[in-house]
Parts: C-alpha cells; sequence; structure tokens
C-alpha cells in the first residue's frame, strides 16, 4: 500500500506530544492515519467517521498524556488528512456555504404552520397508528398481471442481447459462420468505434458444479490494456473467461468477443480461406457487392425485367441504377475502411508466424491434426480483431518460433486482452497488468509478471504488519478490559477501551501460501548402458523420412530437453525411445530391466473422464490398495475428496496431475515428458522442476517453457531437417536467440 502521510513525521509528533508511548501503538496510528488517507484520494471516505476523533485521540488520552498535548496532537493529524484531500480534490469546498438565493424564513415558517394546523383538523386512523393492519386499496390480480409483463419484457430483453457460445458449442462443436454471427450480434463493427470499450463489472458472483468460484468480485478490464489472469490450478480461470464470453456478466452487447477455448472444424475448406471466413463482416460485404454487380451487369442487359416479370422502362432502369450505385458506393467506402484489399496478406502473415508453410495455406482444414486446428482457431481469432479477446493457455500448442512471433503480435494489439497463462516469460512480454485470481477474488496489479511478483509480495508483507499490529493492540485493550471492567475507579477506562475495541476495523490475516510439493519414487540402480540409439532411421514411408542416422545415448543421470520446431520430429523420436514406434533402420538399445513412463501431451484425452481419480489408476494399474493409490495421488496434490469427483470435473492441471501419479505407480527408470508443463500452474511448474531435481532415474523432455527446460536439464538436443543434434551453446536462452533474432538486428 502506497504511504500518502510521511511516516517518519507521524512518529516524531506521537513521541514529542505523548513521551513513552508503545511502540505498538505509534505503528497502528501509522497504519490507521495512512488508510485514512487512502480512503480520503479515493473517494471511499465515510463523511459520518472521525478517525481522529472516534479512535486515535482516546487511544492517546489512555496513553496518559496531557489532554492539552493530546488535542493540538490530533489537530496535526486532521489537518495533514485535510492537506491530502484537499489535493486530491481540489474542486472539493468545506466551510460556509453561499446560498444560490435568499431565503424567506418567515415564509417557511407560516407555511410549516399552516400545514401542521391543517393535519389537527383531519380525522385520525387510530387502528393505523395502533399497528393493526389496514386492508389494501391495490388489486393483487392485475398487479401480478403487470409484474409477470415486466419480468417477460426483462426476459425478452436478456435472451435478445445474451451470448449463444456454450450452447452452440454443445449443440454442435464444430467453428462455422453461423457460431460467429450468433455470438456476436452487432455485424458492422464500424459502427460501434466511437463507444467507449472499458469492461467494468462490480459484485459479482461466480459457481460453478456447486462450488464458489468468486464471491463479491470485481474487475475493470481498460479497453487497449493486455491482462494475463493468473492462479492456481483449480482455482477457476477458465470458468470467468467462459463467463465474460457468454456475457453472464454484463458486458455491453457493442463489445465483440472471441473466446480461443478449442479447436476449430475440419472440413474441406483451405486454411486461408478459413481464416478469412471467420470476418464475417468483410464477407458480408463482399457477397452484397457481387450481388449488386450482377444486379447492375442484368440491367445493362437486353430488355431486362422488374419483380413482376414486366419488361422496365429507361426511366426504371436508369433509377435502379442509381440506387444500386448508392449502395455498391456505401459497401466499397466500408471495404476501404476496413482495408479488405490487405486481408489475404494480413491471414498470411498470421498463419506464417503460427507455423504455417505457403504450402499449408491451401490445405483443407480436415487434414490438420487436433494441434494445427487450434492454431487455426488463434489464427482466426487475431485476424477478426475482437474488442476483447480471450485466450485460455495459447501457448501450449506452440514451439519456441511460435511462441516468440505470438508474443512480439500481442505487444501490438490495441483491442483489449485478457489472456490465462502459465508462462511467466510469456506474460513479461505481453502483459501490461496482472489480474491475481485467489480466495473467490480478484486482485488487479498494473504492470508484467515480475513487477506483480515483487509487488505482491510487498503488499502481503505490509497487510501481514498491519495485521499482527492490530492484533497486538487488541490483544493490549482485551487485557485491560479484562483486569478493571468491574473496578469501580477503573471502570470508565475499561468502558472507553471497549469502544475503542468495537471501532477497531475488522483486518483479515493474509492467506497463507500453500506449499506444492510433487514427488517421484526413485528407482533401483541399472548398470550401462542404459539407452541409447544407434544410427536409427524412421519414417512413415520410404519417400516420407522423419529422421535419420539418429545416434544418442543416456544414462540414469540424464537430464535431456529435446527442441526444435512443430512437425520435426520430436515427439516421434520420443515414441521411438519407449518402444511405441519400430525405426525403419538402425537400433534403439533399451536395458532389460528398464523400466520407462511416458507423459503424453495429449494425455488429457487417454483419461476415462467418467471415473474417479482413484479408479483411474486402479482401472489402469491394478494390483494396489486404494491407500497406494491415495497415496500417490497425494504426493501431486490430489488429496481428499478431490481423488473421489470424476475426471470431467477437474481442472487442466489437476488432469495432468492425476496423469503424473499414474507415472509414480510404475516407479520408472526413466521419465520420458513431452510438453508436461502445458495446464499446469506456476507453483506446479516450481514443484516438477524441484520433483525432476531431485529424481534419482533419468529425464528426457519436450518443452517450449525456457525457464523449465533451464532449471531441469544440463543437455539440449535440437531436432531438425530429420537430424538429432546436440546444441554446443549455453542453455535455451541462446537457442531462442539463434532462431529468434531480436527485432532490432
Amino acid at each position: 500500500m502506497a504511504e500518502l502521510l510521511d511516516q517518519e513525521q507521524i512518529r516524531q509528533l506521537l513521541h514529542s506530544h505523548v513521551p513513552g508511548v508503545d511502540e505498538i501503538i505509534v505503528e497502528y496510528v501509522q497504519g490507521y492515519l495512512n488508510d485514512a488517507a487512502v480512503a480520503a484520494t479515493s473517494g471511499d471516505k465515510d463523511e459520518s467517521e472521525n478517525p481522529v476523533e472516534d479512535l486515535i485521540k482516546p487511544m492517546l488520552e489512555d496513553a496518559g498524556s496531557a489532554d492539552s498535548r493530546v488535542d493540538e496532537l490530533c489537530a496535526k493529524f486532521a489537518e495533514m488528512l485535510a492537506d491530502i484531500e484537499q489535493k486530491a480534490h481540489p474542486s472539493k469546498r468545506s466551510g460556509i456555504a453561499k446560498l444560490a438565493a435568499p431565503v424567506n424564513m418567515a415564509a417557511q415558517l407560516a407555511q410549516i404552520d399552516k400545514a401542521a394546523r391543517a393535519a389537527q383538523s383531519r380525522s385520525t386512523d387510530l387502528s393505523h397508528v395502533k399497528g393493526r393492519s389496514v386492508a389494501s386499496q391495490v388489486d393483487t390480480k392485475k398487479l401480478r398481471k403487470a409484474e409477470a409483463r415486466i419480468a417477460a419484457k426483462l426476459q425478452k430483453r436478456d435472451n435478445r442481447s445474451l451470448y449463444e457460445a456454450s450452447k452452440l458449442i454443445d449443440e454442435n462443436p464444430l467453428d462455422d459462420d453461423d457460431l460467429l454471427m450468433k455470438v456476436n450480434p452487432i455485424l458492422d463493427y464500424t459502427s460501434t468505434r466511437d463507444k467507449i470499450k472499458d469492461v467494468k463489472v462490480d459484485n459479482f458472483d461466480i459457481s460453478y458444479a456447486g462450488k464458489r468460484i468468486l464471491t463479491n468480485s470485481n474487475i475493470h478490464l481498460v479497453y487497449g490494456r493486455r491482462y494475463g489472469l493468473i492462479g492456481r490450478n483449480g482455482i477457476g480461470k477458465s470458468t470467468l473467461l467462459r463467463h465474460i464470453a457468454h456475457r453472464d456478466l454484463a458486458v455491453p452487447t457493442y463489445i465483440s468477443i472471441l473466446f480461443v477455448e478449442q479447436e476449430m472444424a475440419g472440413d474441406d475448406t483451405p486454411a486461408i480461406r478459413s481464416v478469412l471466413k471467420a470476418d464475417i463482416f468483410r464477407e458480408q460485404l463482399l457477397r452484397d457487392e457481387a450481388s449488386l454487380n450482377a444486379e447492375l451487369q442484368r440491367l445493362d442487359g437486353p430488355s431486362p425485367l422488374d419483380d413482376n416479370g414486366e419488361e422496365m422502362t429507361k426511366l426504371e432502369i436508369e433509377a435502379k441504377k442509381n440506387e444500386m450505385g448508392d449502395r455498391l458506393n456505401s459497401i466499397m467506402t466500408k471495404l476501404q475502411d476496413i482495408e479488405s484489399d490487405k486481408a489475404e496478406s494480413k491471414a498470411g502473415e498470421i498463419l506464417n508466424g503460427l507455423g504455417f508453410s505457403s504450402a499449408d495455406f491451401e490445405r483443407p482444414t480436415r487434414s490438420f491434426s487436433g494441434g494445427w486446428r487450434m492454431r487455426l482457431s488463434l489464427a482466426r481469432a487475431l485476424f477478426c480483431k475482437p474488442d476483447l479477446l480471450l485466450l485460455d493457455e495459447p501457448t501450449n500448442m506452440l514451439d519456441i518460433p511460435a511462441v516468440v512471433w505470438l508474443e512480439r503480435y500481442l505487444r501490438t494489439w490495441s483491442s483489449t486482452l485478457l489472456v490465462v497463462s502459465h508462462d511467466r516469460e510469456f506474460l513479461d512480454e505481453v502483459a501490461t497488468d496482472i489480474i491475481h485470481q485467489h480466495s473467490e477474488q480478484l486482485d488487479q496489479y498494473r504492470g508484467n509478471f515480475k513487477t506483480f511478483w515483487s509487488t505482491r509480495e510487498e503488499r502481503r508483507k505490509n497487510q501481514l504488519r498491519e495485521y499482527e499490529s492490530q492484533m497486538q493492540y487488541r490483544q493490549h485493550l482485551q487485557e485491560f478490559i479484562d483486569r478493571w471492567r468491574y473496578n469501580a475507579r477503573r471502570a470508565p477506562q475499561a468502558q472507553m477501551k471497549i469502544k475503542i475495541l468495537e471501532k477497531l476495523p475488522e483486518l483479515e490475516k493474509p492467506e497463507d501460501e500453500k506449499v506444492v510439493t510433487f514427488s517421484f519414487p526413485n528407482p533401483d540402480s541399472i548398470s550401462p548402458p542404459v539407452l541409447y540409439m544407434d544410427e536409427v532411421t524412421f519414417g512413415y514411408s520410404s519417400e516420407r523420412k522423419i529422421l535419420e542416422n539418429v545416434n544418442i545415448d543416456m544414462q540414469m543421470d540424464a537430464r535431456v530437453a529435446i527442441v526444435g520446431p512443430n512437425g520435426a520430429g520430436k515427439t516421434t523420436m520420443l515414441k521411438l525411445l519407449i518402444g511405441k514406434l519400430e525405426p525403419t533402420s538402425g537400433l534403439v538399445h533399451r536395458h532389460g530391466r528398464l523400466r520407462i513412463a511416458y507423459f503424453s501431451q495429449h494425455h488429457v484425452d487417454q483419461l476415462d473422464l467418467s471415473l474417479t481419480a482413484v479408479g483411474h489408476l486402479k482401472k489402469t494399474y491394478p494390483g494396489k490398495t486404494d491407500e497406494e493409490y491415495r497415496g500417490h495421488l497425494g504426493a501431486f496434490g490430489i488429496s481428499g475428496m478431490t481423488g473421489l469427483q470424476e475426471i470431467r470435473t477437474l481442472s487442466g492441471g489437476q488432469k495432468s496431475r492425476v496423469t503424473f501419479a499414474g507415472l509414480a505407480v510404475q516407479q520408472p527408470h526413466f521419465l520420458v515428458l513431452d510438453e508436461p508443463t502445458n495446464h499446469l500452474d506456476m507453483e506446479s511448474i516450481d514443484a516438477l522442476t524441484n520433483a525432476l531435481k531431485t529424481f534419482k532415474g533419468g529425464v528426457v523432455l519436450v518443452s517450449h517453457d525456457e525457464r523449465f527446460i533451464d532449471s531441469v536439464c544440463t543437455e539440449m538436443w535440437v531436432c531438425a531437417d530429420r537430424k538429432v543434434t546436440k546444441f554446443s551453446g549455453e542453455g535455451i536462452k541462446e537457442y531462442k536467440k539463434m532462431i529468434c533474432p531480436p527485432e532490432d538486428e
């Protein structure tokens, strides 16, 4: 909390006017005056309260100082607060105000007297005075009908502006033009440019599956700023995004919203055409232009007919052409306004940045995998450029070059962005503000993640210091009250302290940070050679080779990161290591006693969502007791009733933890991990990092998380151009700089 008052000056004033004052009282007065100053500057001041007279003055008098000295000190404190308020609100004036017009007091008194005599002359309903019920003259049937009509009108209004995204997704998971038109009712986005597009929602609650997500919360998104939404797994971040997208929160309908949550549908539409079609307004203008041109061409033909099938006169033809020409000019103006002629190059730039090659532009969308169709969904959203773009873990399906491109692209984003991400580097590059979701509340911070991290810790320390100071002061007061409350001589002082205690504001202790820990069981030792590839080549056909002549040797202490562009064969190499694929030529050697546990980046698709976490482990890895399964789940933070919930109700991060628990059940010698940090929150990523550092077996991983790779791995191998070679540089940052040079170079 910012200190608006000079804390050292307050301390000196207290010690000079109240010699020997307790340090607890000094700290409390400092904090209380600062809170009062903050309230005065922000406009939250309660005019019915006087913090100096109501609380500070009795406290200081009780400390044993002379009344005159206390009065002098309190006057100085009041003057300090008044100066702060006057600086914050210079237009606010106090004191005697001049009336706008003279007031005739005699006339007003005469009018009051006349009204009193008239009231006395009327009969009084004694039964009403005594409190007995009086029959209502309102027709209750008509009242109910009127209320029903009003309720129906409000419901109709709500239905008209309701965002239908979730319903449409449930009915039809395909991402098509009808979906985009229904989710944003205003088609012509050029008509809303002059409107204020800030989103401000106060005092709202959100619940999901019987669990309270947010209580009496506030959110304020300023148009043009980029917000990073962070919080623990299962705290409800995606639920909040969904409520905003569905307009369950009061977001004006003229603010267009796009929520990139799932992959788009696959059909025969070329990739670049699917991106262009996402701009519904442009598509409609082009259709109207084509229709008008066709109509003008018809009118230029021989003997055009009107709507009734009769031949048109020259005058009718000319009038029709003029009407069509005016409409065509209006359409052309709008197409020029939205830079329609540059749309294709803009769509190509976005696709290229997200990793699509020029040859991919014309491929039908159904030929792409789920991860690539997710990129297409992101490309469509970036191309549409909505007023409010909602992204949920956008970097999960991207390789390092695509992540760097997205960071740079979003830094120039002119609309509002709200993105859920646990990638600290990404948030540092993109976010201008951080929203921290915790304890059913939303706390907003200015600055990127690094700024948030330092500010949050300082804020928490100040809150804890203020809380502890008040608790000590409360205890001090309560001890005095308990000791002297029934003593005749000291009873008045005890009563005064009771009043002080009652007026103290209720402070809540800052939430203690829950420490997240992961733990993999250490394996028994194996003598080398443990795992290696010798001249391995693999291809799905002789013409389409993925890897050629790969040689790599890994021992029990291996900490290897495999990096490279998407589609280069990183996942293929992992599958060759674990035996899911057999090489076309060459040898993959695995020790006879070697146990390998594999984490797939598509692990969620392999979970039976109808089972509980315990049930999933029991079905997949039978032969152990429920207590053993619970122990493995507990080692990854799935404890208590969470282990008995259906997996479908768990967040993405919690599902990942269930999968990690399954790896631990196998007691592996080697962990082979494909994008293990996807869906994990920051605390879980740190916990996984520490678990892998202490694990006595080998680790091979594919990841785009720079911080994770840097913390866990001791060597990097680059998979590109069908080769796998050891990187000789100084880690992931040097590799990133090599493949993605800074923009100023």
